[in-house]
């Protein structure tokens, strides 16, 4: 199972950002866990300065703005 969390404090991007990678999990028939971190320390933990920022199985793929849905795809192979 694949572990990915949506980093941000709530802004139409950050929500943008978790719709579609809950779309592509769900159209790839993949199993993932989809967290949303809002917690600013726990964001920066992260390193993220910029939200929205994604993280799969503990390494951050992702920050400063909405993925294109090709890039979100490329993140998780079935």
């Amino acid at each position: 199972m694949i572990n990915i969390k949506i980093l941000g404090t709530g802004c139409a991007s950050c929500k943008s950002t978790q719709r579609l990678v809950e779309e592509v999990v769900a159209a790839k028939g993949v199993q993932a866990q989809v967290e949303k971190v809002e917690d600013i320390p726990s964001i920066m933990q992260y390193g993220v300065m910029r939200t929205p920022g994604v993280v799969i199985d503990g390494k951050v793929v992702h920050s400063g703005g909405v993925p294109s849905r090709a890039m979100v795809e490329s993140w998780i192979n079935a």
